[in-house]
């Protein structure tokens, strides 16, 4: 079996576990919340979730990764070294947490949400204890136990959120008992109390796993696999920021209180959503691609397959891009009718996303030549162009300014992860057909919207114009890159 239908069938695996998750998620989260929420609440929620997600890069230490270093050296060690190492620190986060709860909801102005903060905590450290576990099933080739863990996670979360939003309403009607500690006004404490359990049985269905390994301190292997890992946490760390900071920066930088650039910050987040198609892509992809290139890189083709890989995935990246863009006047409809009015950010979002995909592909060398310390480089040199920027244009254009500063912070890490790239550990990417395959998309998308002016926004008329530009590109594609996907599907 060829590599690339080797890296596509589990990348189909991984993506349809991941996907679908985060559809579902989305169905949940996006569409049903912005249904239920108000704006600022819906800002908050996205707000929150954003430090889980910065503090989550930094407890797990990106152990998944250095674990797909190292198992093939020593995989007990390696395995038991992460756990002991994640249990200490997941621990003493949350310890800490309890004792300056108080000072920390104060700090992210928000002073009556302690109780939410404490259960996030919880959620952080269920999330990093089973990091590893997880790790360990992609690195022996277990897609389909990795589906099924992480679909009973979701579909408990689901459950459980519609189970407090719905169904404890009406039970509050019909009985005292339940009224009388029901809130029907923290839509948010629910939500994330059904992230905390779901998160806990996770847990506890990974605990046979790691029940296996023994805890052990062994500080020359821990040494060692700390001295590859802090650079990724870096990179981690500023992938976040880059990706989810937006909120956070719009709270404080948008002219108005606290509470509208919340509610401006909502309606950005609720749009960014619609680009959730292309982030789930790239996600998908770098969870198969990640052990996959780890695994092959002492092969003699190897980094002509990764060429092939980068392509590949533009090519398909691309198609998404387009499809989501000539449909945008249907997708709009699953957000909340108060959430459509940010929509001017999605093809700037969609775009980043995309280099975003391009960029795991770009700097893979950095993790298969053990130079990691360049990955931090590129990472925090990015963040400060997001920091930098986000100071510079959400005052000045408001909501849409964060999204021109993640594109440019795209742009930043692609062109210099490949000039390092092809200096350290050469790579034959095909750069001018990738090119053009996403500049080919982006003109067919202002030719739409271009040709929009002559239909009087007759929708049937829209679409009917949108598919056929689609079907040319499909076309285009098949006529001139059609040998690749073939290829990667022969049998060898």
């Amino acid at each position: 079996m060829s590599l690339l239908r080797k890296l596509a069938g589990e990348t189909a695996i991984y993506g349809f576990s991941y996907i679908l998750s985060r559809v579902l998620y989305y169905v949940v989260f996006t569409s049903y919340l912005t249904r239920v929420v108000s704006k600022s609440e819906f800002g908050i929620y996205r707000d929150l979730y954003f430090y889980v997600a910065v503090i989550l890069v930094l407890l797990t230490f990106r152990m998944e990764t250095t674990y797909f270093r190292y198992a093939k050296e020593d995989r007990p060690a390696v395995t038991a070294m992460s756990m002991t190492f994640l249990t200490f620190f997941a621990g003493l986060f949350f310890l800490l947490l309890l004792i300056f709860r108080n000072d920390v909801s104060v700090w992210m102005e928000y002073p009556d949400m302690t109780t939410h903060l404490l259960m996030l905590g919880g959620v952080l450290f269920f999330d990093t204890m089973i990091a590893v576990p997880f790790a360990i099933l992609r690195q022996q080739n277990r897609p389909i136990r990795f589906l099924m863990m992480k679909l009973g996670s979701i579909f408990l979360n689901i459950t459980l959120v519609l189970f407090f939003v719905e169904l404890l309403p009406w039970l509050s009607t019909l009985n005292n008992w339940v009224a009388q500690w029901y809130h029907t006004e923290d839509i948010i404490f629910y939500v994330i109390l059904s992230n905390l359990l779901a998160s806990a049985f996770t847990f506890v269905l990974l605990l046979p796993m790691m029940r296996q390994q023994s805890l052990r301190w062994d500080w020359g292997f821990l040494k060692k696999m700390l001295g590859y890992s802090w650079p990724l946490v870096i990179v981690g760390f500023a992938g976040v920021i880059n990706q989810y900071s937006s909120i956070a920066f719009q709270k404080y930088l948008l002219p108005e209180d606290t509470i509208s650039n919340l509610s401006n910050g909502g309606i950005y987040a609720a749009a960014a959503s619609l680009a959730i198609l292309m982030s789930l892509f790239t996600t998908a992809f770098n969870y198969a691609a990640e052990p996959f290139f780890f695994a092959h890189k002492d092969r003699e083709d190897a980094r002509s397959v990764y060429s092939d890989v980068a392509l590949a995935f533009t090519i398909i990246g691309s198609l998404m891009m387009l499809m989501i863009l000539a449909y945008m006047d249907l997708f709009q409809y699953i957000l909340g009718k108060d959430f459509r009015q940010g929509l001017e950010v999605v093809p700037i979002l969609l775009l980043s996303f995309l280099l975003l995909g391009i960029y795991y592909n770009v700097s893979v060398w950095y993790k298969l030549a053990d130079k990691t310390i360049f990955g931090a480089w590129i990472a925090g040199i990015g963040t400060a162009i997001t920091i930098g920027l986000s100071f510079v244009l959400i005052p000045a254009m408001g909501v849409i300014g964060s999204a021109w500063t993640a594109l440019a912070c795209y742009i930043f890490m692609v062109i210099t992860a490949y000039l390092l790239g092809q200096k350290y550990y050469p790579i034959p990417y095909k750069v001018g057909r990738m090119a053009g395959w996403i500049a080919g998309a982006m003109v067919l998308y202002f030719l739409m919207e271009w040709l929009r002016g002559f239909y009087d926004d007759k929708l049937v008329v829209i679409l009917a114009v949108n598919s056929i530009l689609v079907c040319l590109y499909v076309y285009l594609l098949y006529r001139m890159e059609g040998h690749l996907l073939r290829n990667a599907l022969r049998k060898k």
